[in-house]
């Protein structure tokens, strides 16, 4: 998709939104767009500064600097100008356990103004998105982890915002309930929903997303579609060793051999290479240690993504 330049195309604004909390700087200097109909990822590490970002987006901290534009609108902390405009489902479970799934949406639906038949019509809606209608009338104490966040991705959605952020939805939950959810997400993508959607997996992303940015440290590395981020590595490939011991000590030694861009321990035991050409490299990169007393216990080998380019941006590995 291509990025929005025209105001009318832009579904979300954010320039410059800085926030720090004494002297630990969570957001410095923040800027991207998303367009009308698009799925935006913003993909970090935890403390990368993702869920302090989306909640000045969402106008419940406030900014020290910089503005956020919804739809045109501009979101400022305290203020309810713009907020209906944005469903917003965080990491934390908003639900009441003693409640049903239908119960919760209904205590929800009234906060948005919605009664009578149009919030039954509009529960139906999320709960059908979600795949909940059947489970709808159990207490939400009974639901699985994966059914609660999905109330939870419902409860953000009845209003009919045209903005939905979701931070982090499927942290913590089995992986068949993170496919429902991220087939939920995908289908409102489809349907033109505008959406931002945080992450630390990389999986996630690339699955999800027409565009994202890779956010660590507060900062934005880079911003764009999954192949014009993989094309800032070019043909490099990531190499992944795991080592007898002292991974730093056999980083250092292997950033000295021609074509490699970057070595780095990921811990005691593992090493993350960047390298042109990695599997005629390999032998190289083996030989390094022949005569020490660091033994290469595995190799792998992964062509051009965006580990490859989260590790060339921040010089670390995504990890959880």
């Amino acid at each position: 998709m291509p990025i929005a330049t025209d105001v009318l195309d832009i579904a979300l604004r954010v320039e410059g939104l800085k926030k720090s909390f004494g002297a630990n700087v969570a957001v410095d200097d923040v800027w991207f767009r998303i367009a009308k109909g698009e799925t935006f990822g913003l993909l970090g590490p935890n403390g990368a500064g993702k869920t302090t970002t989306i909640s000045m987006i969402c106008g419940l901290i406030a900014a020290d600097a910089g503005t956020v534009d919804v739809y045109g609108t501009r979101i400022a902390a305290g203020s309810p100008r713009g907020r209906r405009l944005i469903g917003y489902v965080p990491q934390e479970l908003a639900i009441y356990p003693d409640l049903s799934g239908r119960d919760n949406l209904r205590f929800f639906g009234r906060l948005y103004g919605l009664r009578g038949a149009e919030a039954e019509r509009r529960i139906d809606e999320v709960l059908d998105v979600v795949a909940l209608r059947d489970r709808a009338g159990d207490r939400s104490e009974e639901y699985s982890g994966g059914m609660k966040r999905r109330l939870n991705i419902a409860a953000g959605m009845l209003h009919e915002p045209r903005l939905l952020i979701l931070d982090e939805p499927t942290v913590g939950i089995d992986p068949q309930s993170r496919n429902a959810i991220l087939d939920a997400v995908a289908a409102l993508g489809d349907a033109g929903l505008s959406v931002l959607y945080t992450t630390h997996y990389m999986e996630e992303a690339e699955r999800l997303c027409d565009r994202l940015a890779i956010m660590d440290g507060g900062k934005i590395k880079a911003t764009g579609t999954r192949r014009e981020l993989v094309s800032m590595v070019g043909k490099h490939d990531v190499v992944n060793l795991t080592v007898s011991r002292a991974a730093r000590a056999a980083a250092e030694g292997l950033r000295a051999l021609p074509g490699v861009r970057s070595a780095t321990a990921q811990d005691d035991r593992t090493v993350s290479v960047l390298a042109d050409g990695a599997a005629a490299l390999l032998p190289d990169i083996i030989g390094t240690f022949a005569g020490t007393p660091i033994h290469v216990q595995g190799v792998e080998v992964l062509e051009p993504s965006l580990d490859a380019v989260f590790l060339h941006l921040t010089g670390t590995a995504l990890r959880d």
